[in-house]
């Protein structure tokens, strides 16, 4: 495959909310290039950029595919992201080796919570936007209806250049609001339109939107408003000019009508990315950090080589394979980069440009453009691989921390034996997913932004690495502690044929502050209890303190004070004085007013407004207490503390209650003491599970 300057290529996102039809503009885009010789279909699962297992048996984008392609002797390298709010992290870290967004708008739903998420983020990122309202021909689809939400969320300034022409089932191609011309497509054809006359039921609402279309462009620009007040119009050739350079300055969001179904409008969109899309040359240069300090660098081929890794996938094949962004520089075959974040040298051997699965191989990929590369020793994702003489750094996305975690228990001792290996395989794939065992239950846990999400990770460990796994609910991790004080004795005596066992402690227990966790004190004087055995007496309260009193939940926050006691000289031993601090333990519980306590989680959930009141009171009946509130366009933020116990089945439940437009974060703030309803049904089903180990114990 040829290389291509930088001015010659375009990296582009194409973003949007999930079933939106992405993958299927990607398909209308690669077909109407030449790329494919048919038109692929997701249903089919026979796409380009679908082609993991998993995404052609759930017929949706689970992680970024790149296709590049050629048009009008430009590169444009296509990035299709997932669209499903568990799955968006991946799309956000993907965004930022693009230049530009396709935004994705379903004409029947119109723009929905994740298609405005990623509009946020493509803004934070500042890549200038094009809308696709796709599938134009679907029953109840409605161009004035998708674009009222459109202004809605994203202002006037997204503005369309196309009308379609035909609705639902009779969608036969579009309107160019610039040329003023029609353009109709055949649903066996080529992907490529024929130009006609504007049909004249047609002809007055298209004057319309031109009119509308020109007073846009005009604001935009000083010279093209003087121009519209003295002419009262714009001619075409500043009229494309001025969309081309406003859109790369964030004035203007051009929208178009496609169905990538039919591959209706590809052609169209192809030409926009190559004319008003930015080439890498054309963005701010990227920050870098170089021994500490902060310095720019345009994507230019004359600066030292270097590149960031925004994807990795594992491949049981081919291994793992590094998908990166050449910032600066040219990359080389065989070129040897210096890793700064693990610090050792990588060798790219066999640089390629992807194609969905395929990887194309080329000789060098100039500043600006996208590649691959299989068999790096140790790049991960969120690595700045670069020039050993200029070891710069780009800095890796921020993602948000997993919401929701499951225990995973191997089916077999051969699957727990590669459980963990293929596990951080995933990892390495997928930056939003964490393992790791929890040092109270001892469950390990697998955590994802979602159930489905750590459900594809599941199905991915079967499918990839034959490791078979059970996912359950977590073990909650409750804490017991005391609301009283107790001041008790522990005496342990027991005479036997030779020496005898003998140890006496008084001891004073007192609740402490929450977060205090555990103190000993000593305040024995006069030697009633030697000094060698008063860390006995610690190790002993500690112990029994692990093993709980009332559902065996480890003891926290309290203070022991050993301050009395007595000794044999020669039956007393380490072992007395400790078994003797356990029946002094055991004795302060009962009057020590002993109780237990729960993790309380910060929760936020992130809701279209029309959802708040609903969600308000789902949290209130979760014991759930809301702190604040927060309002961003049409989006309602919901802030609330929340027992951990009670957000375990929270993420199928709110899907439900907000038709999957809704989503969540949690993080764990504090402890807080269990309500004596629900302590009361954890303790006797701690007992009857005690039973039931005991009983098996015994036959």
């Amino acid at each position: 495959m040829k290389t291509y300057p930088t001015k010659d290529i375009r990296n582009v996102g194409i973003v949007g909310h999930g079933h939106s039809g992405k993958t299927s503009v990607a398909a209308g885009l690669l077909y109407a290039a030449g790329a494919t010789n048919r038109l692929t279909r997701v249903d089919e699962g026979n796409t380009v950029t679908d082609h993991d297992e998993e995404e052609i048996n759930r017929k949706l984008t689970i992680s970024t595919a790149v296709a590049s392609i050629e048009w009008k002797k430009t590169k444009i390298n296509l990035l299709d992201t997932p669209g499903f709010n568990m799955l968006l992290n991946d799309a956000r870290s993907a965004l930022v080796a693009a230049d530009a967004a396709i935004v994705v708008v379903d004409a029947v739903a119109g723009v929905e919570a994740q298609t405005e998420k990623m509009w946020h983020t493509a803004e934070e990122f500042q890549l200038p936007r094009a809308i696709v309202i796709n599938k134009l021909d679907r029953d109840r689809s409605s161009f004035e209806r998708t674009m009222e939400s459109i202004h809605a969320r994203f202002g006037r300034n997204a503005v369309p250049i196309q009308l379609p022409l035909g609705s639902e089932k009779d969608f036969r191609g579009v309107i160019d609001l610039v040329r003023m011309k029609a353009w109709v497509y055949t649903m066996d054809g080529d992907g490529k339109g024929k130009e006609t006359e504007i049909p004249a039921e047609y002809a007055e609402e298209a004057r319309r939107a031109h009119e509308e279309l020109v007073e846009v462009v005009a604001e935009g620009k000083d010279d093209l408003m003087e121009e519209f007040f003295e002419k009262g119009t714009l001619p075409e050739d500043h009229i494309i000019a001025g969309i081309d350079e406003e859109m790369r300055e964030m004035r203007i969001f051009p929208v178009l009508c496609m169905s990538g179904l039919h591959d209706i409008g590809s052609d169209w969109l192809l030409d926009l990315i190559v004319e008003a899309f930015p080439s890498p040359a054309d963005r701010l240069p990227a920050k870098l950090s170089l021994q500490g300090k902060e310095i720019e660098r345009k994507a230019e081929d004359s600066q030292p080589p270097a590149a960031f890794v925004f994807k990795t996938t594992a491949d049981p094949f081919s291994g793992r394979i590094t998908f990166f962004k050449v910032i600066s520089g040219v990359v080389k075959n065989d070129a040897h980069l210096w890793n700064a974040n693990r610090g050792h040298e990588e060798r790219l051997a066999h640089i390629a440009s992807p194609f969905g699965k395929i990887l194309n191989p080329v000789t060098e990929l100039h500043a600006g453009d996208i590649g691959a590369v299989a068999k790096l020793k140790d790049a991960l994702t969120g690595d700045t691989l670069a020039d050993k003489a200029s070891q710069v750094t780009f800095a890796p996305v921020k993602l948000p921390e997993p919401s929701i975690a499951f225990a995973v228990e191997a089916k077999s001792r051969a699957d727990e034996d590669r459980m963990g290996n293929a596990l951080h395989k995933l990892l390495e794939e997928d930056l939003s997913l964490r393992f790791y065992r929890d040092p109270q239950t001892r469950d390990f846990l697998v955590a994802g932004t979602g159930q489905q999400h750590v459900e594809i990770a599941v199905s991915r460990l079967k499918r990839r690495y034959n490791v078979d796994v059970a996912l359950k609910a977590p073990k909650i991790p409750y804490r017991e502690t005391i609301r009283g004080t107790a001041d008790v004795q522990g005496r342990h005596k027991k005479q036997t044929g030779g020496h005898g066992q003998f140890g006496d402690c008084w001891i004073r227990m007192e609740p402490l502050p929450r977060g205090g966790n555990f103190e000993f004190a000593n305040e024995v004087f006069g030697g009633a209890i030697p000094k060698n055995y008063i860390p006995a007496v610690e190790k002993g309260i500690i112990e029994t303190a692990e093993r709980g009193f009332l559902a065996g939940y480890p003891m926290v926050d309290f203070k022991v004070t050993v301050y009395d006691g007595s000794y044999h000289d020669v039956d007393s031993s380490e072992l007395a004085f400790k078994l003797a601090a356990r029946k002094a333990f055991r004795a302060a519980m009962q009057t020590a007013k002993p109780t237990l306590l729960e993790p309380i989680m910060n929760v936020e959930v992130q809701a279209p407004v029309e959802f708040a009141g609903d969600l308000m009171g789902d949290l209130n009946g979760r014991r759930g207490r809301i702190s604040g509130m927060d309002t961003q366009g049409g989006t309602q933020i919901l802030h609330a503390s929340v027992p951990m116990a009670e957000m375990l089945t929270y993420q199928s439940d709110l899907t439900s209650m907000t038709q999957g437009r809704a989503s969540f974060s949690m993080d764990f703030d504090h402890y807080d003491y269990v309500p004596q309803l629900q302590a009361d049904k954890i303790i006797s089903a701690a007992k009857a599970a005690r039973a039931g180990i005991e009983e098996v114990e015994e036959e």
